[in-house]
C-alpha cells in the first residue's frame, strides 16, 4: 500500500515536468521560427539589392552578369515564397549559410564570437546581481533615510541608457584618471567599463523588484519566529530574507539577460570589443543576410535557454511553486 500511495503521489509531478519540459520546448520553437521570419521579412525590406552584399557591396562595380549569377548561386532569383521556405529548411537542418562580406561559414563566424559576448553578458549579470542584493541589504536596514536614498540611486540608474553611462566612464576612469584603457582590451581591465556599463543600468532596476520584496521578508512572520528561537539577525538574513528577495530577481533574469544582449551592440561598439552584438550592427549595414540571421537566432535561442532555467531555479528556490 505505501509503495503504490508513493507512486500515485510521484505520478503528478512527473506529468507536471513533462508538461513543462514539453511547453518550454513548444515555446522554444515557436520564438526560433518567429525570428528566422521577422529577419527574412524585415532584412528584404532594406533598400538595396542582396546580390550586391554577396559581391562586396555597392562599391564592387560588379557587372550585370556577376550579380545574375550570384542571385542564381544564392537562390535570390526564385519566388519571395520559395525562398522562405528554402531558408526555414536549412535552418531547421542547422545549416546557417555562409557570410557574404565575411566569405566564412556562418557557424564558423558564431564559434569565434560568442565566446567575447558571452563572458561580457555573464560577468555583467553577476555584478548586476551582487550590486542589487547589497543595494537591497544596506537601503533596508538603514532606516527610512536609506531607503529612500537606495530607491534613488535604483531609479536613475535604471534610467541612465548605455551610450551615456559608456561615455562618462571613459572620460573619467579612462581620459581623467587614466586607470582603465578606453578601449576593451583581453586583459581583465579591458573588461571593466564594457561590463559596468551593461551591469548598473540592471542593477537598477534589479534592486528596485528586490528591495520591497527584502523588506517585506526581512518582517514578516517566519522572520519573527525566526529570531524568537534565537536566530541572530545575520542568520535571518542569510537564510530567509535573501532567498525571498532573490526570487523576483530569478524570475526576471531571463529577461535580464536578454536585456544584456541587446546592449552588447552598444556597448561592444563603443568600446571596439569584437562580439556579436558589434557584428551584427555590421551585418545588418552590409545586408549580410546569412549573419544576421545566424546572430539572431544564436541570441535568440540563448534567451529562451536562459528563461528556462530562470523559470527552473524559481521554481527550486521557491517551494510553493512546485506540484505537491
Amino acid at each position: 500500500m505505501t509503495i503504490a500511495s508513493d507512486t500515485d503521489r510521484r505520478r503528478p509531478r512527473i506529468w507536471g515536468a513533462a508538461r513543462w519540459l514539453l511547453g518550454k520546448l513548444v515555446g522554444g520553437i515557436f520564438v526560433l521560427w518567429a525570428v528566422a521570419t521577422a529577419i527574412f521579412f524585415g532584412i528584404r525590406m532594406i533598400p538595396g539589392d542582396p546580390a550586391e552584399a554577396i559581391m562586396g557591396g555597392p562599391g564592387s562595380q560588379a557587372s550585370a552578369e556577376a550579380l545574375a549569377q550570384a542571385r542564381a548561386d544564392y537562390g535570390l532569383d526564385e519566388p519571395l515564397v520559395i525562398q522562405y521556405l528554402t531558408s526555414l529548411w536549412r535552418l531547421a537542418t542547422g545549416d546557417l549559410g555562409t557570410s557574404y562580406s565575411l566569405k566564412s561559414p556562418v557557424s564558423e563566424v558564431l564559434g569565434e564570437l560568442v565566446p567575447a559576448t558571452l563572458v561580457l553578458a555573464v560577468l555583467a549579470l553577476l555584478v548586476a546581481w551582487a550590486l542589487a542584493l547589497g543595494l537591497a541589504v544596506a537601503s533596508t536596514r538603514s532606516g527610512k533615510l536609506g531607503m529612500a536614498l537606495g530607491s534613488g540611486l535604483e531609479i536613475v540608474s535604471a534610467a541612465v541608457p548605455h551610450f551615456w553611462l559608456a561615455s562618462v566612464l571613459i572620460m573619467f576612469f579612462a581620459t581623467a584618471l587614466g586607470w582603465l584603457p578606453p578601449v576593451s582590451t583581453n586583459s581583465p581591465a579591458g573588461l571593466v567599463l564594457p561590463v559596468a556599463t551593461l551591469a548598473l543600468p540592471l542593477a537598477g532596476f534589479l534592486g528596485q523588484v528586490m528591495r520591497d520584496t527584502f523588506d517585506e521578508a526581512h518582517r514578516s512572520s517566519f522572520a519573527l519566529s525566526a529570531r524568537a528561537r534565537g536566530e541572530s539577525e545575520t542568520g535571518v538574513l542569510l537564510r530567509h530574507s535573501l532567498r525571498h528577495a532573490a526570487l523576483p530577481g530569478i524570475a526576471l533574469s531571463g529577461w535580464a539577460f536578454g536585456s544584456l544582449l541587446s546592449g552588447a551592440v552598444v556597448v561592444e561598439s563603443i568600446f571596439a570589443r569584437p562580439g556579436l552584438g558589434r557584428s551584427l550592427l555590421s551585418a545588418v549595414t552590409a545586408r549580410d543576410i546569412p549573419l544576421v540571421t545566424g546572430v539572431a537566432l544564436l541570441s535568440a535561442g540563448a534567451y529562451v535557454l536562459i528563461m528556462a532555467l530562470s523559470d527552473l531555479a524559481e521554481r527550486l528556490a521557491d517551494p510553493r511553486m512546485v506540484a505537491p
